[in-house]
């Protein structure tokens, strides 16, 4: 499986450790992503190609790159459609990563240019749904998150049935991880998205 992560996060996060715990003999691919949204959207794609991963699970920002990411079982969760937003109001200039990262990068910049980039894919980023994309999805929300509000355009985009509720905040823990997100994504590998119903 493929963990993307959210914005200031890196591959090495807590929810990436908490996943390689509780999935043993589990490939659990994590990259960092470059802070450019069409490069980490590219450096995504080519990882499904390559790796071919049975699922895709993102947060946050990475939900918003793991929508896009057509063809392969995927579940977005809090996710962040609206960057550009989000960055603009508290993100700008230097910024702390919050984990390590392989190169040892410790901070990273937000400037114009990049919230004009995120805006140009914000404009594209629902253009590959079809309804077979539609049985590939699943959106979980949690009932507390104070950062993000996109239930209605997801459920909206694919149908209320393809999302789900839990309760608990923006960021991942592991009692949800445990046990909410791995029921989820073992379903999803073992028998087939198409055999479950996600009710709302």
């Amino acid at each position: 499986m493929m963990y993307v992560h959210g914005f200031a996060s890196s591959g090495c996060s807590g929810t990436v450790m908490t996943l390689r715990r509780s999935l043993p003999g589990w490939r659990v691919i994590a990259p960092d992503l470059p802070v450019d949204p069409f490069e980490a959207l590219e450096l995504l794609r080519s990882i499904v190609k390559e790796e071919n991963p049975e699922i895709v699970v993102g947060t946050s920002m990475g939900g918003m790159y793991t929508q896009q990411l057509w063809g392969v079982p995927r579940i977005v969760v809090n996710p962040s459609f609206e960057m550009s937003r989000s960055l603009l109001f508290g993100k700008m200039g230097r910024n702390k990563y919050m984990s390590k990262r392989k190169d040892g990068a410790t901070e990273f910049r937000i400037d114009k240019a990049v919230v004009e980039r995120f805006k140009e894919m914000e404009k594209h980023q629902f253009d590959g749904i079809t309804d077979d994309e539609k049985t590939l999805v699943v959106g979980l929300f949690g009932d507390k998150d104070p950062v993000v509000h996109f239930y209605p355009l997801m459920a909206e985009l694919y149908g209320k049935e393809r999302c789900r509720w839990f309760d608990g905040e923006h960021r991942l823990n592991d009692k949800v991880v445990t046990k909410v997100l791995l029921p989820i994504i073992t379903e999803m590998v073992a028998e087939g998205d198409d055999k479950f119903y996600y009710g709302y």
